[in-house]
């Protein structure tokens, strides 16, 4: 999508400058992608004029005729990607959709079994710094200290041992592919509710290749970009049993008020794009990229948590490398490489000086890279680590990413 020039030149001059570094640089984080210039182009149209609180024919506000066909579309859309009794497309992202989960099947105090951040989880599954942990009692299962692998046995025996009211499978920084039934059988063996939340691997589990939590879950949680390639937002999915209660906590129950109808229209053009063959095949190649790098690290003697990936993303362990992970961060960034510094499980270090990197293929692919491209990346970024106080040697690698960078093509940008 073409940016066009305002009368605002400050904002203008700074959306182009992000625009080159997008086209510059390599972004790795796993939960950033590239969207199309078709998912783009709706985020700026006169669809954030508008006011919609409600629901498709329920509105508290008039004019919502073309607004409440844009939101249908968006969830038939969604159902037929999913294969999803309920969609609700309104929450804004994924914390608020999960908040919205807690809250349509929970009371305050009831209490939540879900993946400790340390091990992959994520904030808004309890973590101690979130507003879930003061409203829920959390208990956290970790992967196992060996493996780094979930272990569901364990898992099994901690949720009889403490008898959750929920049960939460999903994780921002596991590797490995998640087996949703087993975890819809631990709820079960206790009476708890199981939630998923696929916010990173929703692109995975829409084209088949993660298994899917809606056979077994009761709610399933997601962003719509990561591996979905949409606008930035959240969805939430459900058995049909639950579609009032989560519609009352999404809207009016406090989680959120107002929708934003263009981030829908982008939704919609989001799900269409997820159900052409096209998208399958770049979603192979996400996986295909992801275990060529991972296995690229470990020749170079890099120890990549729980041995590789079976998804998008991958975290290297960098102690045998004595060095922290927030300062290669750094050095990659220096050298146009952004990864993000990130816990490893059973991290001896802190959350603002960990020992791992989290690093992913989703926007390197939509560029169109393949596994021979990998091996030019992991190349990259090990010349980085060797050198990580070498400033110039940086500066040298930088040049050499942007003009390795300066061959694919960047979706929103160049198409």
């Amino acid at each position: 999508m073409k940016i066009k020039k305002s009368h605002d030149s400050l904002i203008y001059s700074l959306i182009k400058k992000e625009e080159k570094r997008q086209k510059e640089e390599f972004q790795m984080i796993p939960s950033e992608n590239y969207a199309s210039s078709d998912v783009l182009n709706p985020l700026a149209s006169v669809l954030s004029n508008k006011y919609s609180e409600g629901y498709p024919g329920r509105r508290y506000y008039q004019g919502n005729k073309y607004i409440d066909e844009i939101e249908n579309l968006a969830i038939t859309r969604a159902k037929k990607l999913f294969k999803a009794e309920y969609v609700n497309i309104q929450p804004l992202s994924g914390t608020p959709a999960n908040l919205a989960a807690y809250m349509a099947l929970l009371k305050p105090g009831d209490k939540i079994l879900s993946m400790n951040l340390a091990s992959g989880g994520h904030l808004s599954h309890g973590s101690p710094v979130n507003m879930t942990s003061k409203n829920y009692n959390i208990v956290f299962y970790n992967v196992d200290e060996k493996s780094g692998m979930l272990d569901y046995d364990a898992i099994h025996k901690l949720a009889k041992k403490e008898k959750p009211n929920l049960v939460l499978a999903g994780a921002s920084a596991y590797s490995r592919e998640i087996d949703f039934k087993k975890f819809s059988e631990i709820a079960k063996s206790v009476g708890a509710f199981f939630m998923a939340d696929i916010a990173h691997i929703a692109g995975l589990v829409a084209t088949g290749l993660h298994n899917s939590p809606i056979p077994y879950a009761d709610i399933v949680t997601t962003t719509t970009h990561k591996t979905l390639r949409g606008p930035r937002g959240g969805l939430i999915m459900a058995k049909e049993q639950y579609a009032k209660e989560i519609a009352k906590a999404v809207f009016p129950g406090g989680v959120q008020a107002g929708p934003h109808n263009n981030v829908h229209a982008a939704k919609a053009v989001c799900f269409y794009e997820a159900l052409q063959p096209e998208f399958k095949k770049y979603s192979k190649q996400v996986i295909k990229n992801a275990k060529t790098l991972s296995n690229e690290f470990i020749k170079m003697g890099y120890k990549v948590v729980s041995g590789g990936t079976d998804n998008h993303l991958m975290l290297l362990d960098l102690r045998n490398k004595n060095i922290d992970g927030k300062t290669v961060a750094e050095a990659l960034d220096s050298a146009g490489i952004v990864v993000n510094y990130n816990m490893i499980p059973y991290d001896p270090g802190t959350p603002f000086r960990p020992s791992g990197i989290r690093l992913g293929t989703p926007a390197l692919t939509s560029r169109g890279m393949v596994e021979k491209d990998m091996v030019t990346v992991a190349e990259f970024i090990n010349r980085v680590i060797d050198k990580y106080d070498n400033a110039f040697e940086h500066k040298k690698i930088r040049l050499e990413v942007k003009e390795f960078a300066s061959k694919f093509k960047v979706p929103g940008l160049d198409d």
